[in-house]
């Protein structure tokens, strides 16, 4: 589906130039999940394929919206975004605004009617186009519109810029064959497609070839990997494969599907060592009920089952959850089915949502729809009991020696408590300090420091000795500097010592903790 509409978009520039022949600037904002982080990371670098630059702290003359249409209230920060920056544009002739992701693919030309300022919309089916499209609305003065029903071409095949030198995203698949009732994620980016091993591999290798210590291995359901081409092992031999890979120190994945969870990938875990003692599992509701309404394919006792398989192999695996909370038809007896699950299940954290409906998905049609102050009442009350059990759980970890990947984000008090920040092995957030005249780490690099407290979503090593606190240096680090280097021509900064402090620019992407 492609359609033009007016737009003030104006000039018959290069794409990639002003009007001085300057390189034009752009911005990415992202709403939405690790996919659409991801598909971002592919929007940037198409652009600077194409010659745009990054805006580095002025108005983008491109601004770009990766929309999520699964988060509450998703459209109306869209439209509230794009509502700020109408005047921003009007002043700034030669402006361009994009819309791309789920809402575009779902809404599609709603987007120019409410917003006719926008000059380019584009589906989660080709991402590719962006670049095309925002020439073709500049040249034409017409705003772009075009939305696919399929896969265009595999996104991983498109130029990407990565967000950190030192971890990557892998998509192995796109797409669900999954019919949960309150996601409308399949109806967005269609059936389930999967890449070639050999692929994935290859795009692995060239991350740690590039420098990246880590990847996280992305799909809409990724243990259900292999369907398309007939392996019901593939997703296991796949990490198994990973842990063949020279200098690849962290594997990790998001998100299975419980249904689909075999105890052949339990068992590729356990016994690959790169692999990460950390699983993130959707619950959704600890009510048989309620999940046979939402169609998951599940039931708590199979959940609790694959919880206790793996907790047997990896003792210490950090395991988080989706919950929703105030499905139609969700009984205060239902409510604490979940709740009674969420005890025996300790997760380290949980994402936790009030339900509410989405257009287009069968459980916006249920009956029984709960009123908000019911469902407020129940959010509040497993965000108690979870802080709860994440508090007790954190406080298991004092004393323990953990390996600590540093990030380039620092805590909101860094300034105040000159701690560096970084992620255990099970992907728990770990704020530590660097004792007096010990070497400091770069981003990238690996710490070995003893838990001394903790707290529900942190925890803090604040090593007494030089001796109590271990440095490894890592092409991770090596790969931090060449990407310092490269962008502004000095040296990464040194970290914080003593009273000295620090604050380290690029972001991370960690799971958040709530």
């Amino acid at each position: 589906m492609s359609l033009t509409y007016p737009s003030p978009a104006s000039g018959a520039l290069p794409a990639a130039a002003d009007a001085s022949g300057a390189p034009r600037t752009y911005q990415v904002r992202t709403f939405g999940c690790q996919m659409n982080v991801h598909d971002s990371e592919r929007m940037a670098g198409m652009l600077e394929a194409a010659g745009y630059v990054p805006a580095e702290g002025t108005q983008a003359d491109v601004v770009v919206f990766n929309t999520c249409a699964v988060r509450e209230n998703a459209d109306n920060k869209l439209y509230g975004n794009l509502g700020q920056l109408a005047p921003v544009k009007a002043a700034n002739p030669g402006m361009q605004i994009a819309v791309g992701g789920c809402l575009a693919q779902k809404d599609r030309d709603t987007i120019l009617k409410k917003a006719p300022w926008v000059d380019a919309v584009f589906g989660t089916h080709n991402v590719g186009a962006l670049p095309a499209l925002l020439d073709r609305a500049r040249h034409n003065s017409e705003a772009q519109l075009e939305i696919l029903e399929s896969l265009d071409v595999f996104p991983s095949t498109l130029p990407t810029k990565r967000d950190s030198v030192y971890s990557g995203w892998v998509s192995i698949s796109v797409g669900c064959n999954n019919t949960c009732t309150f996601c409308i994620v399949p109806a967005l980016r269609g059936k389930e497609k999967d890449r070639r091993p050999g692929d994935i591999l290859a795009e692995v290798q060239a991350l740690v070839e590039d420098g990246a210590i880590e990847v996280t291995l992305l799909g809409q359901n990724v243990n259900s990997y292999g369907v398309e081409f007939g392996d019901r092992q593939a997703f296991s031999k796949l990490l198994r494969a990973c842990g063949e890979i020279p200098g690849l120190e962290r594997v990790r994945f998001t998100s299975p599907h419980p249904a689909a969870f075999t105890d052949d990938v339990i068992d590729a875990m356990a016994e690959t060592p790169n692999v990460m003692p950390q699983l993130h599992m959707p619950l959704q509701s600890g009510s048989d009920k309620v999940l046979k309404d939402m169609r998951r394919s599940y039931r708590s006792s199979k959940f609790l089952g694959i919880l206790d398989k793996v907790r047997e192999k990896m003792p210490h695996a950090a395991i988080s959850t989706d919950i929703i909370v105030g499905f139609p038809g969700e009984t205060e007896e239902d409510f604490q089915a979940t709740l009674d699950v969420v005890e025996k299940s300790r997760f380290a954290t949980a994402f936790t949502f009030q339900y509410s409906k989405r257009p287009g998905t069968p459980a916006a049609d249920l009956p029984d729809q709960l009123p908000k102050a019911v469902v407020q009442e129940r959010f509040e009350r497993l965000t108690a009991l979870q802080d709860r059990i994440a508090a007790e759980e954190n406080a298991k970890q004092l004393g323990r020696r953990v390996e600590v990947m540093v990030t380039a984000q620092s805590g909101r008090k860094a300034e105040e408590t000159h701690r560096l920040s970084g992620r255990a092995q099970d992907q728990r957030l770990v704020h530590f300090s660097v004792p007096e005249g010990a070497p400091a780490p770069r981003p990238g690099d690996l710490v070995t420091v003893t838990i001394t407290e903790a707290a529900a979503f942190h925890l803090v090593a604040d090593p007494a000795t030089a001796e109590d606190y271990s440095l490894r240096r890592s092409r991770a680090g090596d790969a931090w500097d060449r990407s310092q280097a490269d962008s502004c021509g000095a040296p990464a900064p040194a970290a914080p010592s003593g009273k000295s402090s620090v604050s380290l620019g690029m972001p991370s992407l960690p799971i958040p903790s709530r």
